[in-house]
């Protein structure tokens, strides 16, 4: 059975834009299909430190066969491949960070992985992007829709 995927992308190193085309080039190699990659959107840092470089932020979308641990494997070889260390502090500058937002209606609370993303839901620069190619998305552990989500958070700022 596909399931829907939606990822955020963001990166603060290097080539970003370059990043995220290969980014969604390899997903779609892994296995990844109808990708919808939304603009790319240059944001302040939130929770890091003085200093740090602007990001890039985008969302992905698409379908996915596999399971969440094998997209989430996915994600991380990709992340290494732009030369994102395996190991690396939380919040640090990078070439490229994926995570995972939403994987269809599953609520995962693992380890290694949560989904929905725990902050994504706080976090207008992963909303935003995702507002404009998903916007009828469901976090299934609140029952809001990424657009409910998108208001809520632009009606704060």
């Amino acid at each position: 059975m596909i399931k829907k995927a939606a990822l955020a992308l963001g990166g603060n190193l290097g080539d970003v834009t370059g990043a995220f085309k290969t980014a969604a080039q390899k997903l779609e190699a892994a296995g990844m299909m109808n990708i919808k990659l939304s603009r790319f959107r240059r944001t302040t840092p939130v929770d890091c430190a003085p200093g740090t470089p602007d990001f890039l932020n985008a969302a992905l979308t698409g379908g996915w066969a596999g399971s969440v641990e094998e997209l989430f494997a996915a994600c991380q070889s990709i992340e290494r491949e732009s030369g994102r260390a395996a190991v690396h502090g939380i919040n640090t500058p990078r070439p490229l960070d994926i995570d995972i937002i939403l994987f269809d209606d599953q609520i995962v609370n693992s380890n290694f992985l949560q989904i929905p993303h725990p902050r994504a839901a706080r976090r207008l620069f992963v909303i935003a992007p995702l507002a404009e190619i998903a916007p009828e998305m469901i976090f299934p552990d609140t029952g809001k829709s990424v657009s409910d989500i998108f208001k809520i958070l632009t009606d704060l700022s």
